[in-house]
């Protein structure tokens, strides 16, 4: 049986039944437990992941030594940290597992074969990083020009997952605002819906 997570990343028009098949083959499956590191500071991502059940984080350590959360991955999302993997570089961020997290794992060498060989697996590349690429101006954007509430409200409808799941100082440093006013702006909403 086909994973769905497989089915959801790997959805693009021009993917041969054959392509599909040697690529989700190429995958691996993987359990990691809450708490577990993906990738830690200061080492080379050797692969990527598909989430195909669980939640996970990736932060940076600021210069006060505080956790900031750059990113939640939920099911059907790529675990991955672009830089290190396709630069060889050491990586900047952590990845840390919230809950138990089922994923499959691509290795690196394997794409970069499988790249070479399937020109349908470079065109769904391109543009899954060029849609990368939008969210993330999207969501540096958004950081300046919509209030917290209004972020906060965009994570409950994008990733609600996250929400149910994800400790409230995780939440509060993504969307770059306290716990004390993470807390203030769920209170509002549960008791003045309307008003937003």
């Amino acid at each position: 049986m086909i994973s769905k997570a497989l089915e959801i990343c790997y959805d693009f028009p021009f993917f041969l039944p054959e392509e599909l098949q040697e690529i989700f083959n190429a995958h691996e499956k993987i359990t990691f437990h809450k708490g577990d590191f993906i990738l830690e500071e200061g080492k080379t991502a050797n692969e990527y992941y598909i989430l195909e059940k669980g939640l996970a984080r990736s932060f940076v350590t600021d210069f006060n030594g505080n956790d900031v959360t750059t990113n939640f991955f939920v099911e059907n999302e790529i675990i991955i940290e672009v830089s290190s993997l396709f630069q060889r570089i050491p990586t900047q961020e952590n990845i840390v597992c919230i809950t138990d997290c089922e994923c499959w794992k691509f290795d690196f060498e394997t794409f970069q074969e499988l790249f070479h060989k399937i020109p349908n697996l470079r065109e769904w590349g391109r543009a899954w990083m060029s849609q990368q690429l939008f969210i993330c101006k999207q969501r540096s954007v958004e950081m300046f020009t919509l209030s917290a509430t209004r972020r906060y409200l965009n994570l409950l409808e994008q990733k609600p997952y996250v929400i149910q799941f994800a400790p409230l100082k995780q939440i509060a440093s993504y969307l770059g605002i306290t716990d004390t006013s993470l807390s203030r702006i769920r209170k509002e909403l549960v008791s003045h819906p309307r008003k937003i």
